[in-house]
């Protein structure tokens, strides 16, 4: 029998979809919902259970997002994988596009060695209903502190500002480039690092880096960029660790529905890539950080009252 029947699958990649790329919480909500629901679902679709599948298909449905985000930064990922192959046999880092490459790399590692040490760990005891509401109230108050302590910085283009005639003939995504890279590989690590707080049900893998690329002097455009960009290698290897178990005799009756819910994923998280990278030109974390704050007092006070 199927953890999710084909309605399920096609729900909850379309949930999977937007809020792993909204500030939001994926895991979050896919811990909070079926709790909510009540009924089978909050035992079936329970990711602390030992030897859950519904975890595998949660992060098999991760491997669309991040198909997705390649899909649509395509354009870019030519640019950064001609970068890191130039860099490597040249031996150097020099050009833009070099230079992101490594800072990519660099952002990766913390949570990858992170990921691969203490998954489990964080998973078995955090990921429950109680933790995980407060997990996205702690992650909505994040982002109000991120907004607060970093009003000037609201990510909005300087009025009048002027480009030189070399910028001018740059895309605007090159133009981002430029001002992203400017970090130091050190920076590049602390924003990576921010992603481990994700292992947490109910941190914001997206808001965590971005908040991190605020404080480190970036935009909200830019910042919501790089956390796109990096989400990619890190979603993308999280999921294809998981697969293996899919694809074997336990993924019997499962693949299906997965598929099924993997094309849901794909769609929703192509369109948030889309709304997200233009919402953030021009405005700022505050409605996440609100609804992420209401939404984990109130699953907890719904839970700890019930």
């Amino acid at each position: 029998m199927s953890v999710l029947t084909y309605p399920e699958a096609v729900g909850v990649g379309l949930l999977q979809g937007v809020t792993e790329l909204f500030p939001v919480s994926s895991l979050g909500h896919s811990i909070l919902i079926p709790a909510l629901l009540g009924g089978h679902w909050k035992h079936d679709l329970d990711v602390s259970a030992d030897g859950s599948l519904y975890l595998n298909e949660l992060v098999g449905l991760h491997l669309a997002t991040a198909l997705a985000l390649v899909v649509f930064f395509w354009r870019d990922w030519v640019r950064i994988i001609r970068g890191l192959f130039t860099s490597v046999t040249q031996r150097r880092i020099e050009t833009v596009d070099q230079r992101l490459a490594w800072l990519i790399v660099s952002a990766s590692i913390p949570v990858a060695v992170a990921g691969v040490a203490l998954d489990k760990v964080f998973r078995t005891t955090l990921g429950k209903p109680v933790p995980t509401a407060i997990f996205l109230a702690l992650n909505g108050i994040v982002l109000f502190v991120t907004e607060q302590l970093k009003r000037g910085g609201s990510g909005r283009r300087r009025a009048g500002a002027s480009l030189t005639a070399e910028e001018e003939r740059l895309s605007p995504d090159e133009l981002s480039d430029q001002r992203i890279t400017r970090m130091t590989m050190r920076d590049a690590l602390t924003i990576g690092a921010a992603q481990i707080l994700a292992l947490c049900p109910g941190i914001s893998r997206s808001g965590s880096t971005i908040s991190a690329g605020i404080f480190k002097g970036l935009n909200h455009e830019d910042s919501a960029r790089f956390a796109f960009l990096l989400a990619t290698p890190v979603i993308g290897g999280a999921a294809l660790l998981k697969l293996p178990p899919l694809l074997g005799s336990q993924g019997d009756g499962l693949r299906g529905p997965l598929l099924a819910g993997s094309v849901a994923a794909f769609v929703a998280a192509y369109l948030a890539t889309r709304f997200l990278v233009k919402y953030f030109e021009n405005r700022t974390l505050i409605p996440f950080a609100i609804y992420c704050s209401v939404a984990g007092l109130g699953s907890l006070a719904y839970f700890t009252l019930a």
